[in-house]
């Protein structure tokens, strides 16, 4: 373990999240899991960077060198009751879109949206230490609010849980005393040979009018898998 390398734990908890991997046009799905571009867009609005801003592109490059692990955390309605995540959908009706053309279309068009309902996650991001210390100080006195993934998901919990030296630290922080092979969980590697899906979710550019993601090898381990990446405990 190299004193350089940090663990910024992250606790995403409200009543409803939305994480559109692959949401576009008048269909915004969720994902399961928070995405990696919406972590770094947090992160960002938190230190007040804005979009495509020259203080977006040092922040995302240094953002995309971090490996960040999601855990899925049951809640509990009662003390042995666990609360169902559930998708909801609902829909917004959105005025002066464009058109295929290119034009500005004055009319009234419907979108659908996906949230979860009654998620809850622990985010573990690995990277340098001075570059995560900066992003912690943020997260705790945030410049912009924190969402999310969408301005109407309110947090009910502080997003930033705390800056580790370890990743045990970090854990223990999320899932307390609890194996994490009893939580289901998405990690970064770094080959193919150890990830099962490509996913277009590296952030390079926020920028409105030039968004541009490039791809990230993930493993998605269920409850009772092993963890391919060796840690402290």
């Amino acid at each position: 373990m190299s004193i350089e390398t940090s663990f910024l734990a992250m606790r995403l908890e409200g009543p409803m999240q939305s994480w559109g991997l692959d949401s576009q046009y008048n269909r915004r799905r969720t994902g399961l899991m928070p995405t990696k571009s919406a972590i770094a867009g947090i992160c960002a609005a938190a230190c007040g960077i804005s979009r495509g801003s020259s203080e977006e592109a040092p922040f995302l490059e240094a953002f995309q060198v971090t490996k960040m692990t999601v855990i899925a955390i049951p809640r509990k309605q009662f003390k042995e009751r666990f609360l169902p995540v559930r998708r909801l959908e609902d829909y917004h009706t959105v005025q002066n879109t464009r058109r295929a053309s290119g034009a500005i279309n004055s009319d009234c068009v419907l979108t659908h949206r996906q949230y979860l309902t009654d998620a809850a996650f622990g985010v573990i991001i690995e990277g340098a230490s001075e570059y995560l210390a900066e992003v912690a100080e943020a997260l705790h006195d945030p410049v912009w609010g924190t969402y999310l993934g969408r301005k109407s998901c309110i947090p009910s919990a502080p997003v930033y849980a705390g800056l580790c030296e370890t990743k045990s630290a970090a854990l223990q922080l999320l899932i307390g005393d609890a194996p994490l092979t009893a939580f289901a969980r998405q990690e970064d590697v770094e080959d193919f040979s150890k990830g099962k899906d490509s996913l277009p979710d590296l952030p390079v550019s926020f920028a409105s009018e030039n968004r541009q993601f490039s791809p990230r090898r993930v493993c998605i381990h269920q409850i009772g898998d092993a963890d391919s990446v060796t840690y402290d405990r």
